[in-house]
């Protein structure tokens, strides 16, 4: 319920209109999750909205820690769902990987969760308690709050737009959990005509495309979304994004071994990167499922495909993995 809905309620129960400010703060500020928790609310008036509500919060049901620190979380839905989350800390950051579907539905031959169904969207709240959770996790962990959050969970955040931009908002709000929407990248598989919307919405935060080929045959072997999403388009979507908001634009590619690690794969790669007013290409190193046969480059090859990058003045960063041991790295979500 919005605060104005809050209001009507509790006016009909014949209450001050101020309690629906106490009771938003407490849902959303201080993220409570049960009535009885919120202790500036006569004892009568929380068992009455314990009587007519019920706060569809989600639980922890798992949690792992890697060996360089990472911290997998496992959370269940009211209804039983299970989606994860991954806590990412570095000396300067502390990033909050998320979630925005259950499962999946792009099937991307690289990734654990493209290998599982999508169940349902998670709705705007869900995504919200995600972030609250791994940020309560930080300030325990680490003594400090989440300064990062990334969309590169499970599932495909345009696919569930509407409650992916109410859940910023709910995250940005000084209501909320008042950080910058310039701290939240949400990452795409490619979705041109939402990337459009995202322009027509004047978002704030920025954006990652997870490119992973630089052709049309190589990414629609790999990424099945491309047969309907091809480069070009993308390149287009990009371009109006970007006039649209000025935001951040950010190019992730994996490289695999003897698929799109050559120098060709890279002189590709610089062409894209001309077209669109792009920060940065992330490389990202490969993190092996059992479902799939693709391998990581080695470290040679690697720098190679780094460094005929840099030499035509692409601005490019090595992503390394991070909580390979638990499974939390990129691509390895699925639940386990």
């Amino acid at each position: 319920m919005s605060k104005e809905e809050l209001e009507q309620y509790f006016e009909q129960l014949g209450e001050k209109k101020f309690r629906a400010k106490q009771v938003y703060e407490w849902l959303w500020t201080r993220q409570a999750r049960r009535f009885e928790d919120m202790t500036n609310l006569s004892k009568e008036l929380r068992t009455k909205l314990a009587e007519n509500f019920s706060l569809p919060a989600l639980t922890a049901d798992l949690t792992q820690n890697s060996a360089d620190g990472t911290i997998k979380s496992r959370f269940r839905t009211v209804d039983g769902h299970l989606v994860e989350g991954v806590l990412i800390p570095t000396d300067d950051r502390k990033t909050a990987c998320v979630s925005s579907q259950i499962g999946c539905s792009l099937s991307c031959k690289f990734c654990a969760t493209g290998y599982m169904d999508r169940k349902r969207n998670l709705e705007f709240d869900e995504i919200f308690d995600e972030v609250a959770l791994i940020n309560e996790q930080c300030e325990k962990s680490y003594g400090k709050k989440l300064t990062n959050i990334v969309f590169m969970g499970m599932g495909e955040p345009l696919l569930n737009y509407k409650n992916v931009l109410k859940a910023i908002e709910m995250i940005s709000s000084p209501e909320g959990l008042g950080m910058s929407p310039r701290r939240i990248t949400v990452s795409t598989a490619g979705v041109a005509k939402m990337i459009r919307q995202l322009g027509d919405d004047k978002v704030r935060f920025k954006l990652a495309l997870s490119l992973h080929a630089a052709n049309d045959a190589k990414r629609h072997e790999i990424m099945p979304i491309n047969d309907t999403n091809n480069i070009k388009s993308l390149i287009d979507a990009l371009n109006y994004f970007y006039q649209q908001t000025g935001n951040e634009i950010t190019f992730e590619y994996i490289l695999f071994k003897d698929f799109n690690d050559s120098l060709k794969d890279a002189e590709e790669l610089v062409k894209i990167y001309r077209q669109v007013p792009a920060d940065l290409v992330n490389i990202i190193e490969y993190n092996p499922i059992d479902l799939a046969s693709f391998e990581k480059p080695d470290e040679e090859k690697t720098m190679q495909f780094m460094h005929y990058l840099e030499k035509h003045r692409v601005n490019v960063r090595l992503r390394r993995s991070r909580g390979k041991d638990i499974d939390a790295a990129c691509g390895q979500l699925a639940n386990k």
